[in-house]
């Protein structure tokens, strides 16, 4: 990968971790400052509802900012862009869809049908 496409992937990168921290802090603000004096039950279960999806969502978003992580100190250290399991060069497409990519399209093919494979045979 040339110097110029890893810079291109180390920004958007940069800025996927600003705008899940960003959205991050806006949970946080609108929980705080969400008003918990409700008299309807159903109202106030609503609310729980809809609260227990957005920390579901941030759970999620977490989980991909220690990828972005990931992803940035293996641009740092060279390895960015090749399969964990194969070192084979993983697709530009493939990084441009899912810039946290750390296996080639077979490689992870391979894993989920592993894994399936595990489930079932329970």
């Amino acid at each position: 990968m040339s110097p110029l496409q890893l810079a291109y992937f180390r920004n958007k990168l940069e800025t996927m971790r600003r705008e899940k921290i960003h959205d991050a802090q806006g949970t946080l603000e609108h929980l705080r400052t969400e008003t918990r004096d409700v008299g309807d039950e159903a109202e106030r279960a609503s609310r729980e509802a809809d609260n227990i999806l957005e920390l579901r969502a941030r759970d999620r978003e977490r989980k991909l900012l220690k990828k972005i992580g990931e992803s940035l100190r293996r641009i740092e250290d060279g390895s960015y862009g090749f399969c964990e399991e194969t070192g084979e060069e993983i697709g530009l497409g493939r990084l441009e869809a899912r810039p946290t990519a750390h296996l080639t399209v077979d490689a992870q093919e391979r894993r989920e049908m592993f894994q399936k494979q595990f489930r079932d045979d329970r």
